[in-house]
């Protein structure tokens, strides 16, 4: 009797060892899968994203966003325009005459040419301006549109789409900060601003500024079309 209870203890330990076993492996082998949906993801990530940019680049803006109708647009501005190759040296703190600031005194180094979309990376207002002297349009969204993932999402993929003839490229958006100027009007929450020069015949130069209240693509077209980069303080720069 005593054997017979001793091999029922070993064949239970046993049945035990062999149940952990298979328990082990079971989750080594989830582990495992765990990993490689991981790592292809890793891998896949990047790839997925190249395909979405590629497709990106081919789609006119103005298929981007609402329509303008929908968009809540005012009328473009004709802000008084100053500060043509008015220099500041860098760190100075410039108090623009409009906000955002579609003229105005700068520093001498511009932002990346190569660069059409900024968030937190955002360099000074002052260095945008100069920008602008150079064609640039740019589009500015406030806050509250930082904050909304699927307005910056747009935003972004409106820097790496197709931009019309008339902005020869040069366009940058770039988040506009409470501390950087006065508020805009109620429920704007995305502007454009362009700096025109002389070259539409106009015997005085002017800022435009353009406030909607949300992301349109052709909102944006229309304005870069009305102010092409050719109309600029100094149009072959960039």
């Amino acid at each position: 009797m005593g054997k017979s209870q001793k091999q029922s203890r070993r064949e239970l330990v046993e049945k035990m060892q062999r149940d952990q076993a298979r328990a082990d492996k079971m989750r080594t082998r989830l582990i495992v899968a765990g990993c490689m949906l991981v790592g292809l993801a890793i891998i896949a990530y990047p790839a997925i994203k190249l395909i979405q940019d590629s497709r990106t680049r081919n789609q006119a803006i103005s298929e981007i966003g609402v329509a303008a109708s929908a968009a809540s647009c005012d009328a473009p501005t004709n802000d008084a325009a100053s500060g043509t190759q008015d220099h500041q040296p860098d760190g100075t703190k410039i108090p623009y005459a409009v906000s955002p600031p579609s003229s105005g005194p700068h520093y001498a180094d511009w932002a990346p040419f190569s660069k059409k979309f900024y968030a937190g990376d955002r360099p000074p207002v002052e260095r945008l301006v100069h920008n602008l002297e150079h064609g640039y349009t740019i589009l500015w969204y406030n806050e509250a549109t930082a904050k909304n993932k699927e307005q910056v999402e747009l935003i972004e993929k409106l820097s790496k789409a197709k931009l019309p003839d008339s902005s020869m490229g040069k366009f940058i958006a770039a988040p506009f900060n409470a501390a950087d100027g006065a508020a805009w009007p109620a429920g704007k929450n995305i502007a454009f601003s362009h700096w025109s020069g002389n070259a539409q015949g106009q015997t005085t130069a002017f800022g435009h500024r353009q406030f909607c209240g949300t992301v349109s693509g052709e909102a944006l077209k229309q304005f870069m079309d009305k102010y092409p980069a050719t109309d600029a303080q100094e149009p072959n720069g960039g």
